[in-house]
């Protein structure tokens, strides 16, 4: 009968295996690269309101606004910033940023009405957005956060893709920072894992059931917007940006998911705790609240990321082997991610002590889920479900 840690090492194998040559070659990032694609000038450039939704972001809004205000965009461009009941400056910042830019004309910003029941915060803030820029007709609603600073290119290249592919939602995973210790030690596993669980070309694959989306930059079609029954349809979702993705999908639109390092997000984090509540925000709402998911995604963690480490101190000769080829594909495939962040390749082997650290916070997450503080985000609980 095989030895435990030799079943443990063919699994391990076997998993890597599969998410090398069937998982979407999510790992090639180079594939879904936008900043290096070509995109042609359609006929005519659509109507475009960007919408702002924030939450005290006094430190990053001039730089976002700023940002939106030196779109290159040919079309028809304006904004509406909904403030979120901030408690700083943000509204203040945003229009002192718009005067000083010459801009006060191509922007709106407005105050959230109360968070009725049942809605997650940054939903509510789009929603009213929206309404705000239906009278203005336009073709696409562009959601982007108050703290991604995007390249004068970015709207022109999404209404291009968008027009040329007949999208109905495209989206950008912009930037993130890698500059501080922990930042680079988990950041670009957010993507890695991010990646895995949306492959970008299952996204656009009409035929498959994978949607996804990165919140931070969403060209949505008004159409489309319109055809799921508005931002009603998703109004309690935490992970906000995949479920409209889905239900886009579900509908019958074509969507799509690229990544660009010209648009990058500012915020900043400074230590490891601060990464592992952002994970612990909404690890346990991607699990559905699910204990048996959880135990299983554990289970999981374990077996694609420590077991190759663990099975390098196996007794017999042969686990180990299995455990170091596990882990040198493993970084293998990790590695296109860390040179996307353009970081020393010696981070590569370390995935398996980011994945122990998202594991952990994942438990941390529903821990606060069954305490009742799940999915803390800016002083407010999110809605969700029990």
């Amino acid at each position: 009968m095989p030895s435990t840690s030799l079943v443990l090492a063919f699994i391990s194998i076997a998993i890597w295996l599969y998410l090398a040559v069937a998982r979407g070659g999510f790992w090639r990032l180079r594939k879904f690269d936008d900043d290096s694609t070509q995109h042609g000038v359609p006929s005519a450039w659509p109507a475009v309101v960007a919408i702002v939704p924030a939450r005290n972001e006094a430190a990053t809004i001039a730089q976002t606004l700023t940002s939106l205000f030196n779109q290159n965009y040919a079309g028809q461009f304006s904004v509406v910033l909904v403030d979120d009941h901030s408690e700083d400056a943000t509204a203040q910042i945003a229009r002192q940023t718009a005067r000083e830019r010459d801009a006060e004309s191509r922007i709106s910003i407005r105050l959230a009405p109360r968070l009725p029941p049942g809605w997650t915060g940054k939903l509510w803030a789009l929603n009213e957005g929206v309404g705000q820029a239906a009278s203005a007709t336009p073709t696409y609603y562009w959601f982007t956060d108050a703290d991604i600073a995007h390249a004068p290119d970015t709207l022109q290249r999404l209404v291009a893709h968008a027009e040329r592919d007949h999208l109905d939602l495209a989206s950008l995973m912009v930037l993130l920072r890698a500059k501080t210790l922990p930042e680079r030690a988990l950041i670009p596993a957010f993507l890695f894992f991010f990646l895995k669980l949306y492959p970008p070309s299952w996204i656009a694959n009409p035929h498959a059931r994978t949607a996804g989306a990165a919140g931070g930059c969403i060209l949505l079609r008004s159409e489309a917007l319109q055809q799921i029954g508005g931002l009603a349809a998703i109004r309690h979702e935490v992970i906000d940006d995949c479920a409209l993705a889905r239900v886009v999908k579900r509908t019958g639109g074509r969507i799509w998911m690229g990544l660009t390092r010209a648009s990058v997000s500012l915020r900043a984090y400074t230590t490891f705790r601060e990464i592992r509540d952002m994970i612990a925000r909404t690890a346990f709402t991607q699990l559905r609240y699910s204990t048996p998911l959880l135990l299983g995604t554990l289970t999981a963690m374990f077996l694609t990321y420590l077991a190759p480490v663990a099975l390098l101190f196996a007794r017999a000769p042969t686990p180990r082997v299995l455990g170091f080829i596990a882990w040198l594909l493993m970084s293998l495939l990790y590695l296109p991610t860390v040179r996307f962040y353009r970081l020393s390749p010696l981070w590569a082997p370390l995935l398996p002590l980011s994945a122990l650290i998202y594991s952990y916070a994942t438990c941390l997450s529903a821990t606060r889920y069954y305490l009742g503080s799940g999915a803390q985000w800016k002083g407010r609980t999110q809605a969700y479900e029990r």
